[in-house]
């Protein structure tokens, strides 16, 4: 038992040592700095520096076209933050919105209890996986395994566990059963990551919402609530785009914004943030079809995410224990994170709770007539809802690299999406006199107006390939004595660090098609 503790230790230690890295990387190139950080910060709030916000634009564009271009029925909408306070009442966030936490005494550290149980049940299924693994490598082509799984006793045993914990689980958070849950932790003998111990607290409910005043006078002040999703903006604004848009069903409404949840547990840099971003779309339809567009945009999200080129591997669905108050199925998109597989993404059929909700509380009928069946009824609901920073993270986490280079020199190189890098290419003078400055300037001023580009002159020019490779600039620009001579250019390439020689003239055909934005949406078409 030490040694197992001991060797998940290691790994432990290894998977923080990494993650570390990135988290210094992206403060030192200007990704993400931490919020009123002169003032020694804001715990779970970030600031995007000049790359950061490149990158996340980038992927809020990428996300938003994705949605409005390649689908005619989709539209988007930018609600406002603050909405009468009623409309959390109605849908069950004032009180239903909670997290089950758990405290350890001796790191003072807090938990999620449900997130520990579901990553000792992911513990049970990779303990399987690594069974399958050994075997496969063992019997060659001749591998069966499903003859495997069903036969070999120690899966079986592990199996087995894993069900007996996992039925159980599910039927404490269905219940809200916060005993029991305690007691899953303590019979699974589940440790504090920091600690090592098993000394918890009792396991108690977190309201996640943040409660401020608007009004003129402290009298007169309105409760309201800084909106914990984005999605109610939708909700209230259904019946506006529906009629002003002449919207048929099935249709759906995007919206990129921020959201704001008073998070206990924050941790691992912005996965988990107080103020953060999401991109959300609420997909209406016919009732009884809800099952249907459920599988469907689970299938076209996945695509989405496996577009990016970041590794097929590196995704898994996770359909959920406990459905939330308002569904009837819901799952996961994780990503492999350097501390685990994680949550980036949720598809969720909402059933028709949320309108029918709005409907009963502001009084006012919020129907769809359907011309073909000639009659009123609520539409259905499928949401699909992703954490900007969470895909920022599990980008950055993806693409990092460090590269031993012949020679004994090495570099760190963001291997970002070409589509997706703050800075596309940039143009560096091989000397800082006889014209090339100049010369540099103008291929910068005629590049600019298409893509991101940048003029480098400082240092050597194998400190500035560093530089740009540091923040993932797909290509560099060299320009030296002869392209004054005959109109060519050293165009070095990010990942390979392969060097051609090429007219300026095709610069702009040679970069575009490899960090156009098309290229990623064509892949989705």
């Amino acid at each position: 038992m030490c040694l197992e503790y001991s060797s998940k230790y290691e790994i432990m230690a290894q998977q923080d040592d990494v993650f570390k890295k990135i988290v210094s990387h992206a403060k030192e190139y200007g990704f993400v700095f931490q919020s009123s950080e002169i003032y020694d910060g804001l715990s779970a709030v970030y600031d995007y520096g000049q790359n950061g916000v490149e990158l996340k634009n980038n992927i809020k564009r990428y996300w938003w076209e994705a949605m409005t271009l390649l689908h005619e029925n989709i539209v988007g909408i930018d609600s406002a933050i603050f909405m009468h306070p009623t409309i959390w009442k109605a849908s069950g966030h004032v009180d239903a919105f909670n997290d089950p936490l758990i405290d350890n005494r001796d790191s003072k550290k807090r938990y999620r209890a449900d997130v520990l149980i579901e990553e000792q049940i992911a513990k049970y299924d990779e303990k399987i996986n690594k069974e399958v693994a050994k075997a496969r490598k063992r019997f060659g082509e001749s591998f069966d395994e499903a003859m495997f799984l069903q036969t070999n006793g120690r899966v079986a045993e592990t199996a087995a566990k894993r069900n007996a914990l996992h039925e159980r689980f599910a039927e404490a958070m269905n219940a809200g059963n916060l005993e029991e849950l305690r007691q899953i932790i303590v019979d699974e003998e589940i440790v504090c990551p920091i600690s090592g111990t098993r000394n918890w607290t009792e396991v108690r409910q977190f309201n996640l919402m943040f409660k401020t005043e608007m009004g003129s006078t402290a009298d007169g002040a309105m409760a309201v609530y800084l909106r914990p999703e984005t999605a109610q903006g939708i909700f209230v604004n259904y019946l506006n785009v529906q009629k002003t848009g002449r919207m048929r069903l099935p249709f759906g409404i995007a919206q990129i914004g921020k959201a704001f949840r008073n998070e206990i547990v924050a941790r691992q840099f912005i996965f988990r943030m107080r103020e953060f971003e999401q991109m959300e779309m609420q997909f209406f339809v016919q009732p009884g079809r809800e099952m249907e567009y459920f599988a469907y945009w689970k299938e076209q999200r996945l695509r989405w995410h496996k577009a990016l080129g970041l590794g097929d591997d590196k995704y898994r669905y996770h359909d959920h224990e406990k459905l939330a108050h308002y569904a009837n199925a819901a799952t996961d998109i994780e990503f492999r994170m350097p501390f685990g597989f994680k949550e980036v993404e949720g598809i969720h059929s909402r059933t028709d709770f949320d309108l029918s909700q709005h409907e009963k509380f502001s009084g006012k009928k919020i129907q769809y007539f359907d011309p073909e069946r000639n009659e009123s009824y609520t539409p259905y609901v499928i949401e699909t809802s992703i954490g900007v920073d969470r895909m920022f993270l599990s980008v950055l986490c993806s693409s990092y690299e460090e590269q031993q280079l012949e020679g004994g020199d090495t570099r760190v190189v963001l291997h970002l999406p070409e589509a997706l890098a703050p800075v596309k290419c940039a143009v560096m003078p091989l000397v800082k006199k006889d014209g090339l400055p100049e010369k540099a300037r103008e291929i910068v001023n005629d590049l600019k107006f298409d893509f991101a580009t940048h003029y480098d002159e400082k240092d050597s020019i194998g400190k500035r390939y560093r530089r740009q490779d540091a923040i993932g600039t797909p290509f560099c620009i060299t320009v030296d004595h002869q392209t004054l001579e005959d109109g060519t250019v050293t165009l070095r390439e990010r990942d390979s660090m392969q060097q051609q020689r090429v007219a300026v003239a095709d610069l702009h055909r040679l970069i575009h098609d490899r960090v156009s934005l098309n290229s990623l949406l064509r892949k989705l078409a």
